[in-house]
């Protein structure tokens, strides 16, 4: 957004540009007059540099770490007129400011994202004036909104990082604009501020509004200002047009002050015709039910921090959003820049804001929270692609999720939610043109949506991703600490998910030109979220053998997450208790690769691919598996999901292994069709040679594709040396595995009787045996768990939910699995993923057949491995072949790793 300078009545004068700067560790600059006219005292002078504003000063790296006080100073030459007043605008400085015009104190403000103005007309002389500026940005942020800045996250970001100018205006001016659109009425309330205009006078003041689209009048009238400076008219729009993503219609509001007959001044802005709502747990936009794609954006660039690094960013950011099938991006803990709200608008993009958060619950972050609100809406309020605003953010400055010991849960605090209930409550009077979301992820209290922050991977917990949409979908009042609002009306949103895909690192080291500051920040954990040392640890790890470089580990971990997150939102775009998702994120954000985009803004891997699953039509592909054995029969359901208002009538179109065939769908606009046993092929044996992977595809004319990758396995599955060896097997599902006909291996009753002894929970008398120069395999159990306490070191990975997983990466690096299993494995392994993982790799002694690390290669392991125990040989193989997997890949990868050992 940016307001106007309109006619003759006003100028602006842009202050931004070369400012003095120094910082002030001492605090004494105001005892040493450093607020006064004139230079600074020598020895701050002889530290001051020159900064192009608007800056952070993080930006710099001479004062990266540094929080407390900083100065600025400028001059700036004015010949204001007679019964105009100058005013010093500021987009946003963080985080408390006071300013001195030529030596004399004109006000201050506290606040780091929303933009404020002071009144300078006293101090201002005519020619040369001087600005000075005191910033004070605290280390303990601990009670200011200050979202995801520092400890634990990111850049601490101060100073002036938006724009400056000084504003000539008349005395007597419009100060403010806000427009209501209605469209049950299809009319739109103008209520305007004027400032300078004294009623007891006796002055009669007058308002004239015109409303134009694309410079052609639309509507127009006039209005008087009461006594309290306020005037309000509602105008009918003529055939009006709505706003939203795919018609960003907008329109221009004009409006002339005329004081006892004369105009003395205009301003405008631009509006759009647009309503949001929710009912019986749907969005609706503009009366029409719309289902939200959405992203989460944090706004943090490199270098430049909260800044665009180039003036073209905003609109390619927009436009790519688009592009990559998204209607809303989350602007994250902070307010939005109001440059991005304009390209929002004019490109059509929906927008959801929420304010910075603080950490603690006090009185004085309650009333800056306040505060940060009523200014964002102030600032944004006719703005249309802002539909939401949250309040707080996972209980951050208002519950407790950092554990702190003066603090207590929204789930239980009845104080705290009365608090939010009341703050609910008075976001929606005083802005009903938006829905508004209590507290974004869990324990709501009164709220428009029911969100939920949900990290689950796929296709290593898909299974327990679909039981978690059940349990949530069925239960929506589980996410409610209380329940002032009505838990079955709200939408359900997914407004956090998502998976790690690693960026190409030396890419972004190139584009800083230098290493990045935030690959040490000392609060972050070493390895898993701190880059430091990545190259060593890529060297040190087995990555290095597989892998030929960066790039190309890179590449495979972008792949991996597309495969995820292609999942997990098919299962939510079919599931019709959700009604839309936000994934995390748009972009990677310093150390977090977790975006569809890298930090740059560049694309990653699979972004052609990613349009496809978030698209206003998706064509899910329901595989009863993917993985069977020559003969079976390939079963499949389709899932056609319409986001669009018009039905669809045609035919899908299906590809695999040889084979075609079509299916015919008929659906209404916004609604979802599951067509059963869609498909159903029997694969042949003539139709692979050896392990075979195919694609199932299908396509709906031109509005929708997709595929799901088939693995078929043969069944001779071990080597031809299967039948000499002879095994015993712990559990009766792996024994009747490997002596079956497709295996042929010869399963013995007693470990003295075994080449290789398949081993669940090794005892005294199993390590005896290895030692003594037996060879074993360690497997889980019936559970999926590893039981062996006896080999190896294990650390468990969460069943369910996790956080770590969706940024932990499995990798093949030996050739005993290569027929089987992909170098980053996928869905071949579906209902196989480890439960655990062998912790104590160690690369001299062990033979690492699959390894993983999490995050920046941290926490590395194996999930299949062997080393020397004794005089014998032990391996552990932690995927869950338990031999009643019903996947033959899984029994595959069992019989290659005996084939293997009893080799040896």
């Amino acid at each position: 957004m940016t307001r106007r300078v309109t006619g003759d009545y006003r100028d602006s004068i842009s202050l931004n540009g070369p400012w003095q700067f120094v910082t002030d560790p001492d605090d004494d600059g105001r005892e040493e007059g450093w607020d006064g006219p004139g230079d600074w005292p020598d020895h701050a002078r002889t530290r001051a540099r020159t900064v192009d504003v608007p800056h952070a000063w993080q930006e710099l790296e001479e004062y990266r770490d540094y929080t407390g006080t900083a100065w600025y100073r400028r001059t700036v030459s004015v010949e204001p007129a007679e019964r105009e007043r100058v005013r010093l605008r500021f987009g946003a400085v963080d985080y408390e400011t006071t300013v001195w015009v030529n030596g004399e104190e004109i006000g201050s403000n506290r606040g780091g994202y929303l933009p404020f103005e002071l009144d300078a007309t006293d101090a201002i002389t005519s020619g040369e004036n001087e600005i000075v500026l005191e910033v004070v940005d605290p280390e303990d942020v601990s009670e200011i909104p200050h979202g995801k800045q520092g400890e634990p996250w990111y850049h601490r970001i101060s100073g002036i990082w938006q724009d400056v100018s000084l504003e000539i205006v008349p005395e007597r001016r419009v100060s403010g604009i806000e427009v209501t659109p209605n469209l049950e009425d299809d009319t739109a309330r103008v209520d305007v501020d004027v400032a300078g205009v004294d009623s007891e006078t006796g002055q009669t003041a007058t308002i004239d509004i015109e409303v134009t689209r694309e410079d052609e009048t639309v509507a127009r009238t006039d209005a008087t200002v009461d006594a309290d400076g306020s005037a309000t008219a509602t105008l009918a729009i003529d055939e009006a047009e709505y706003w939203s993503p795919e018609n960003p219609v907008l329109y221009d509001v004009g409006v002339e002050l005329e004081v006892e007959g004369s105009v003395v001044d205009r301003d405008e802005d631009y509006f759009g015709m647009r309503s949001i709502e929710t009912r019986d747990g749907r969005l609706f936009l503009n009366g029409e039910p719309y289902y939200m794609r959405g992203a989460l954006d944090q706004g943090l660039y490199p270098k430049t921090l909260y800044r665009p690094f180039s003036d073209d960013l905003f609109e390619r950011e927009v436009r790519i959003a688009k592009e990559l099938g998204f209607n809303l991006l989350r602007k994250h803990i902070k307010p939005a820049h109001p440059d991005f709200l304009e390209q929002a608008d004019r490109q059509g993009l929906l927008v959801w804001e929420e304010p910075a958060n603080p950490t603690v619950h006090t009185e004085r972050s309650k009333r800056e929270v306040r505060d940060q609100l009523e200014g964002m809406i102030r600032r944004d309020y006719n703005r249309p692609s802002v539909i939401v605003w949250s309040l707080y953010n996972e209980e951050w400055g208002i519950g407790n999720p950092q554990g702190l010991d003066e603090e207590t849960s929204l789930w239980e605090d009845e104080k705290k939610q009365e608090y939010l209930a009341d703050l609910y409550e008075e976001t929606k009077a005083r802005d009903p043109t938006r829905i508004v979301c209590d507290n974004s992820g869990w324990a709501h209290v009164a709220t428009d949506l029911n969100d939920y922050h949900r990290y689950f991977v796929s296709p290593d917990r898909a299974e327990a991703w679909a039981d978690d949409l059940e349990e949530i979908t069925s239960s929506p009042a589980d996410n409610y600490g209380a329940t002032m609002t009505d838990p079955e009306d709200a939408p359900l949103i997914v407004s956090e998910f998502g998976t790690w895909g690693m960026c190409d690192t030396p890419a972004i080291e190139e584009f800083y030109g230098d290493r990045p500051p935030w690959f040490d920040h000392e609060f972050l954990a070493e390895g898993l979220k701190r880059p430091a040392g990545y190259r060593d640890r890529f060297a040190d790890s087995t990555l290095s053998e597989v892998f030929e470089d960066w790039s190309a580990l890179a590449e495979e971990w972008q792949w991996r997450e597309y495969r995820s997150i292609k999942d997990v939102i098919e299962q939510m775009r079919v599931h019709e208790g959700v009604a839309g998702y936000v994934i995390t994120e748009f972009s990677d954000i310093e150390w977090e690769f977790n975006g569809i985009l890298d930090y740059r803004r560049e694309e990653k891997a699979f972004h052609d691919d990613f349009a496809r699953i978030n698209s206003d039509v998706l064509v899910r592909i329901d595989c009863e598996t993917h993985t069977l054995r020559p003969g079976e029969t390939l079963e499949a359901d389709l899932v056609v999901v319409n986001d669009t208002t018009d039905a669809i009538d045609d035919e899908l179109e299906w590809h695999a292994f040889g084979r075609s065939g079509t299916v015919p769908v008929a659906l209404e606009g916004f609604g979802t069709e599951r067509l059963e046993g869609a498909i159903s092929l029997e694969v042949p044996a003539d139709a692979v040679e050896g392990v075979t992977t195919d694609e199932l595809a299908v396509s709906l004319a031109d509005l929708a594709s997709n595929e799901e990758p088939v693995t078929v396995v043969p069944d001779v599955a071990s080597g031809d040396g299967g039948g000499d060896v002879a095994v015993y097997a712990a559990t009766e599902p792996i024994a009747a595995a490997l002596s079956s006909a497709g295996a042929g291996f010869d399963v013995v009753d007693s470990l003295e009787a075994a080449d290789v002894a398949i081993l669940t929970d090794p005892d005294d008398e199993a390590r005896a045996y290895v030692e003594d120069g037996g060879t074993a395999l360690v497997v889980p159990t019936e559970s999926g768990a590893m039981a062996d306490e006896q080999f190896f070191d294990y650390r468990d990975l969460p069943e369910k939910e996790s956080w770590n997983l969706v940024a932990c990466l499995f990798y093949r690096d030996s050739d005993v699995l290569a027929e089987y299993v992909d170098t980053v494995p996928g869905w071949e392994l579906e209902g196989c993923y480890p439960y655990d993982v062998v912790a104590d790799v160690d690369r001299e002694r062990d033979e690492v057949h699959v390894g993983y690390v999490e995050g920046w290669l941290a926490n590395w392991s194996a999930a299949v491995c062997a080393r020397e125990f004794g005089e014998g040989t032990v391996a552990a193989c932690t995927f869950r072949l338990t031999g009643d997997t019903d996947n033959p890949v899984g029994d595959a990868i069992l019989a290659a790793l005996v084939d293997d050992l009893g080799a040896t």
